[in-house]
């Protein structure tokens, strides 16, 4: 019988994004945005059982029972490190292992914008990373926090769920705590981090009011706090924070937003030509003028601001696909499908040839 060790070593030797295991199917991998099935046999609930409660300890048991999912690291000592969701569906039980590197990337290794070496920089504010979930927010923050690590002698303290990435001691001294085993909520961690006399705080994602709250008093106060958000845009990512509060509260979050958010970074992960895949981002990094919307609450002129920004190194969306498209590294029916405004590839001299947008997704 097939072990988990054993398919785990095989996802990391072929260069596979994930190992998913299912009830009733073969194990299959991600490999460059493909689903490839292994050459064994259907897994059975006991197989499936015996691969996964094991890594699980009492607390993630209980969740899982009572939840249906939960979510937890597991390391294979001299293989990789693997972010794991498991689940229960209507054929059994499942999970999903991500295969982290051992490597902590870089941003140049990544091919992102030069300009996030400079966001890496700032030495106090917000600075959130949105996409949906798989985009690869992770690996983004793991190689701007290596950044700091590579040239700050600063006390970063990261609160994940779970911690993915694990990060040496080089210039910067780091701590790294994992809800259910070192703390109870980002929140709570949060709020404890700052009597810990941190230089960086990364918290995993802003889930509600309470850490969107705790985030932004940090920022105020000189902190340079990292997090995440499921959005697609900057605009998006502005009102879905304001929004989360009371509206006895709003003017005074976005007037807090307009002077303690530094950037807000959106991606996606799209299928390369060559292979493998590439991040598009839209980019906005706060200046007197966006600063002056998130406070008024013009967030629907962002998009313009933007435009205008481009030598602060900001962009939007669709020109940053009008850049990968001319540097050759997506399929025009790639860029189309994640297009925000499609007229903006027109105009660039890039007309749709394809006639059902919603066959271009990757599968």
């Amino acid at each position: 019988m097939i072990t988990l060790e054993q398919l785990l070593r095989q996802a990391v030797e072929m260069r596979a994004s994930d190992l998913h295991l299912e009830v009733g199917s073969r194990p299959a991998l991600r490999v460059q945005s493909d689903i490839r099935f292994l050459d064994v046999d259907p897994l059975t609930s006991e197989m499936v059982d015996e691969m996964i409660l094991p890594l699980l300890n009492e607390e993630q048991y209980d969740t899982f029972i009572r939840r249906g999912d939960v979510d937890f690291s597991h390391d294979l000592p001299g293989v990789s490190r693997f972010r794991v969701n498991a689940l229960n569906h209507y054929r059994g039980r499942g999970a999903v292992f991500r295969v982290i590197p051992n490597e902590i990337p870089t941003l140049s290794g990544l091919g992102l914008p030069p300009v996030l070496e400079k966001v890496a920089n700032l030495d106090k504010g917000l600075i959130i990373v949105a996409g949906p979930t798989g985009c690869g927010k992770s690996t983004t923050l793991a190689a701007m926090l290596g950044q700091i690590n590579d040239r700050r002698a600063a006390h970063v303290i990261t609160i994940e769920d779970p911690i993915e990435y694990i990060h040496p001691f080089r210039r910067s001294y780091i701590e790294q705590r994992e809800l259910g085993q070192h703390a109870t909520s980002f929140a709570d961690a949060l709020r404890a981090s700052l009597r810990e006399s941190p230089d960086v705080v990364m918290v995993g994602e802003m889930r509600d009011l309470d850490t969107m709250r705790e985030a932004l008093r940090a920022a105020e106060t000189g902190y340079l706090v990292f997090s995440t958000l499921h959005t697609n845009s900057a605009a998006q990512t502005l009102n879905r924070i304001v929004d989360v509060f009371p509206p006895d509260e709003q003017h005074q979050i976005r007037s807090l937003l307009s002077g303690s958010l530094k950037a807000v970074v959106c991606q996606q992960l799209l299928p390369r030509k060559a292979g493998g895949r590439v991040a598009a981002m839209e980019i906005m990094l706060v200046n007197m003028g966006i600063a002056g919307l998130i406070r008024e609450g013009k967030t629907s002129q962002i998009g313009s601001f933007l435009l205008m920004g481009r030598s602060e190194g900001m962009q939007t969306l669709d020109l940053h696909l009008v850049d990968l498209l001319q540097s050759n590294q997506i399929s025009l029916e790639i860029a189309y499908a994640f297009a925000t405004n499609p007229e903006v590839l027109v105009r660039h001299g890039y007309e749709r040839r394809y006639s059902s947008r919603a066959s271009h997704f990757p599968g």
